[in-house]
């Protein structure tokens, strides 16, 4: 799977370098958004067909929110100690954090304050989305499948998700679809927050 992706991506790039014409960018978000609706769809299809999953999810009840939890935490405090050791201050570096995976709308909550941090915020989320597409069949075998879920972040309930169902188990694709969601609505509230510390 690791390898498919980053030779997806390789291929992407040469084809964006030497074959696409420009114009061929107008109608990547379109095809972009098919594709992931199309993923969904088939993942859904995956978790629908194991009916006994909802009776598992609904005996673990709120305790599922501690994983959407562990991952916000998790991520600010890794931002925060990666801050301390580039020289950061605290607000920028956790803001960097907070967003998650989602690299389009924590670039542009940060934009107001600092040009440079919304580069820093947009680089870092993409890294993160990217390594995430790339270490999460791996975690899933070597750590857990609840553990695979933490490194999509915001991403566990869209461009994560086909990876992690892959990589686990109907249920966890459900506590990943649910986590995503989490991270995802907390994104717009914790960049702000944090950065305004």
């Amino acid at each position: 799977m690791t390898l498919r992706i980053l030779l997806a991506v390789a291929v992407g790039a040469l084809m964006g370098m030497f074959i696409l014409p420009q114009g061929a960018l107008a109608y990547t978000d379109l095809v972009i958004d098919i594709g992931l609706m199309l993923l969904l769809f088939f993942v859904g299809i995956d978790i629908g067909l194991n009916r006994s999953v909802f009776g598992r999810i609904k005996a673990i009840g709120f305790r599922i929110l501690f994983i959407p939890l562990a991952i916000i935490i998790g991520s600010i405090a890794g931002s925060a100690v990666a801050g301390i050791v580039l020289g950061m201050p605290f607000n920028e570096a956790g803001a960097i954090g907070a967003g998650l995976g989602w690299y389009t709308l924590s670039s542009i909550l940060v934009a107001n304050y600092s040009s440079q941090l919304s580069a820093m915020a947009f680089i870092a989320n993409v890294t993160r989305e990217l390594i995430a597409f790339i270490i999460i069949p791996t975690v899933a075998k070597k750590l857990g499948f609840l553990e695979a879920i933490a490194p999509a972040g915001a991403t566990a309930m869209d461009t994560g998700l086909p990876i992690v169902s892959r990589s686990t188990d109907p249920e966890t694709a459900i506590i990943a679809f649910i986590s995503g969601v989490i991270c995802t609505s907390a994104v717009p509230v914790l960049v702000p927050l944090i950065l305004n510390l």
